[in-house]
């Protein structure tokens, strides 16, 4: 049974994302008369499963227009307007790929998921012969580019006087974030730009531990900062001149006052995810505006509600993917390098944009709870928590989580993929507040085994 996850189907090649997927995904996307852009990264399995594609959206009656190997947010850009196929595995192991659905740029809600799930589970099968679609090929890389540079140069100028290392990953970005930044007069210098699916050069997953190469070059060296990326160009990192990684929650509050700042909405919007840092709140609410939170992996579906109910998303961000709605309505890394990198070249460096962000100490905690007992204890932890942290106020949308006036906070969720429950922490005590809090976790947990 093929089923999505939080970032569309994403697995192994070989058992999970196999030719006979994207085949039968094709065909149940795929409707006569339609338009389909379909785009790749550079994995190994990239050229079979792209086939395979393609034969089912043609086989349905769509006319494919093939974009090659792009960044996934080149393939969001050219959705506009119509639907859109990439297949990539994001910052996967390079032994896996996977299927990401779009819709005028933006990724495919939860219920048209269950839709094409709904399809497969039926049964997919060609249209009438004379019927079936057929493939063009579109460059649309360059004309991507140019609305990157251009969407920055209008909201933030230029990158000039700005020296700036690249670290691709061997991944869609060496295609666009140095091109971009050049364009916006930076001095650029790359790191593991060539594209390879097996990723040579590091691990796909931009993290302090891969990155390691680019912050010894950029503190060895006259770089004002440094830039990490994904395997298909939606993530990004930041280093600062000193070679540390800035704290992802930092690089969004960062963004997020800049556009609230520079709004003329009369409710400016920045929705992000329950996982995220009150210092995003503080910044946002600072510069006139306000936050929404929707669950992990549904940025989309918050922004979607914020503008059903009159509200007017300036900014849209979970830890280290963001969405620029004045640019387009997906995850785009490429366009956060070159706003990050005119941001960085107006203030003559990371630390100024820094200065008013309070960065308390942030901790990230995994306590083990099996699949089966993850729902009930939830439910226990609903009430438990808010009795052993009377003071905090509580919020049980989306986890359960506990703020305190200072701006101390934390989150506790169940993972989606591994037998885990997620302690989030932020505060000046964060070591006693985890302490606190995970024996309150592990006491929920070991009730459900009783």
């Amino acid at each position: 049974m093929i089923r999505f996850g939080t970032a569309g189907i994403r697995g192994p090649a070989r058992e999970k994302v196999t030719p006979f997927v994207c085949l039968a995904v094709g065909q149940a996307v795929g409707e006569a008369g339609t338009t389909i852009v379909l785009g790749r990264d550079g994995r190994e399995t990239g050229p079979a499963l792209a086939d395979a594609m393609a034969a089912g959206l043609e086989s349905a009656g769509t006319t494919v227009i093939r974009l090659g190997v792009v960044p996934t947010p080149t393939l969001a850009f050219a959705s506009q307007g119509r639907h859109g196929v990439m297949l990539t595995a994001s910052h996967n192991p390079p032994a896996d790929n996977g299927i990401k659905l779009f819709r005028d740029g933006v990724e495919y809600d939860r219920d048209a998921e269950t839709e094409v799930e709904t399809a497969l589970e039926a049964g997919t099968h060609p249209t009438e012969w004379d019927a079936w679609g057929e493939s063009i090929t579109r460059d649309v890389l360059d004309r991507y580019r140019r609305a990157v540079v251009g969407f920055t140069r209008e909201f933030v100028g230029g990158a000039e006087g700005l020296q700036v290392a690249v670290d691709c990953g061997n991944g869609m970005a060496g295609l666009a974030t140095p091109q971009v930044l050049t364009s916006l007069d930076a001095a650029v210098t790359t790191l593991n730009a060539n594209v390879d699916g097996r990723f040579p050069g590091r691990g796909s997953k931009p993290t302090p531990e891969t990155l390691a190469d680019l912050r010894a070059f950029v503190a060895d060296g006259s770089h004002g900062m440094g830039i990490g990326h994904d395997g298909d160009a939606d993530r990004i990192v930041i280093v600062d001149s000193s070679g540390d990684v800035v704290h992802e929650d930092t690089v969004l509050a960062i963004l997020a006052e800049r556009y609230t700042r520079e709004s003329a909405s009369p409710d400016p919007v920045v929705v992000t995810t329950p996982n995220a840092s009150a210092r995003i709140d503080e910044r946002v609410e600072a510069s006139g505006g306000r936050v929404e939170r929707v669950r992990l992996g549904a940025l989309h579906e918050g922004v979607a509600r914020v503008r059903e109910s009159g509200g007017d998303v300036v900014f849209a961000a979970e830890p280290w993917k963001h969405i620029h709605p004045g640019f387009g309505g997906w995850i785009d890394g490429v366009a956060s390098a070159a706003v990050l990198a005119g941001l960085v070249a107006e203030a003559d460096g990371i630390g100024p944009l820094r200065e008013p962000i309070t960065e308390r100490p942030y901790r990230k905690v995994a306590v083990e709870c099996p699949d089966e007992r993850k729902e009930r204890a939830m439910e226990r932890l609903e009430t438990a928590l808010p009795a052993a942290f009377p003071d905090a106020a509580v919020d049980t949308a989306y986890g359960v989580r506990l703020e305190w006036p200072d701006g101390s906070w934390i989150l506790v969720r169940p993972s989606g993929t591994e037998p885990y429950v997620r302690l989030y922490a932020e505060s000046e005590g964060v070591e006693t507040l985890i302490e606190e809090a995970t024996a309150v976790i592990e006491s929920a947990v070991d009730e459900q085994a009783l």
